[in-house]
């Protein structure tokens, strides 16, 4: 089988989530080919630099600068139209080039086609709103499942849930993968495939060693998503711990910048680490600060080092307030 991958390039989070799909595909003799644009394809491709890989329509948003996004989101709505447009004019161009069994789409809206059986990925079937806009709640995962039903099926990297409470309590992602509500008559068929993380799989081992760099951090912060957000956050972890003893790394989630450390007194900042540079980094830290997106669970949560994170939602983003709050109830 010949399967197309292609995630959303906003942060890292989607492309690493893919990773052990891809994984798992290869393990399973299908040829996969990478899709998609920016540093989510950078990823991919270094780690599986043999793969062939397509480009994508790139998505170029930005959030604002402060705590609300409203605004930044309702002004990028005709260009994210533009943008799922583009993307599905390619993956037609593409399937008339050649014959591709499967599409894994990781929330890109465009990439369905009644060529090919085309999956779409994501943990939201409930669009959280900003405070203020929670009774459109409904009509949003409505439009949202407008999207997804153009596609043969929806996979949720989540548990399904024991059935005895909605959401379920043993759930990574609570309201958000389990709504209350169901839009029925637009709904493909859904599967729960459990979480994604890179971390799951065995990754190239580390000697361990009491006066390896990685050893020495007491804090590491492992920092991704939109402009100028993620870079209002590394601002604001370089000014709550210079100076102090402990030393702290800054993992900046740039996969596009070259690997240079940059020493800070007692910080350290590097662009990004491989998968067993960063496992060593998170499991011998005392501490962890990231991003509450969903990606970044689900590896700390392979990792069995949830309780040891500080998650710092996106000003503005409810998905991410969301998560925090529950994994906090249900710790």
């Amino acid at each position: 089988m010949k399967i197309l991958v292609a995630p959303l390039n906003w942060g890292l989070g989607h492309a690493s989530r893919c990773i052990p799909l891809v994984q798992r595909f290869m393990e399973e003799g299908h040829e996969v080919i990478l899709g998609g644009d920016g540093d989510s394809l950078i990823l991919l491709r270094k780690h599986f630099p043999k793969l062939r890989y397509v480009y994508l329509a790139p998505l170029n948003l930005r959030y604002s600068r402060g705590k609300s996004q409203v605004f930044a989101i309702s002004k990028s709505i005709p260009a994210l139209i533009r943008w799922s447009f583009r993307d599905h004019v390619m993956l037609e161009a593409i399937l008339r080039e050649e014959s591709i069994d499967r599409v894994v789409s990781d929330n890109r809206f465009g990439l369905y086609s009644p060529r090919t059986e085309c999956i779409y990925m994501t943990h939201q079937l409930h669009i959280l709103l900003p405070k203020g806009w929670h009774w459109a709640e409904k009509m949003a995962s409505r439009v949202h499942a407008r999207i997804y039903a153009h596609f043969n099926k929806v996979w949720v990297p989540d548990f399904p849930g024991d059935g005895k409470s909605i959401p379920p309590r043993d759930t990574l992602a609570g309201e958000l993968s389990h709504p209350s509500f169901r839009i029925k008559h637009l709904q493909c068929p859904i599967e729960y495939i459990g979480p994604l993380s890179r971390f799951e799989r065995p990754v190239q081992s580390v000697p361990q060693s009491a006066d390896t760099q990685e050893k020495e951090y007491g804090i590491v912060s492992v920092l991704s998503g939109p402009e100028p957000q993620r870079s209002m956050l590394e601002a604001e972890i370089k000014q709550r711990f210079s100076g102090q003893e402990q030393k702290v790394l800054i993992v900046q989630g740039l996969m596009s910048r070259p690997m240079v450390r940059i020493k800070q007194r007692n910080i350290t900042i590097i662009p990004h680490l491989n998968d067993a540079e960063l496992q060593k980094a998170l499991l011998n830290a005392d501490r962890i600060i990231a991003r509450s997106g969903y990606s970044t669970i689900m590896d700390l949560h392979a990792l069995g080092i949830l309780g040891k994170a500080e998650l710092i939602p996106t000003p503005g983003q409810p998905e991410q307030e969301y998560l925090a709050t529950w994994l906090n109830a249900h710790a």
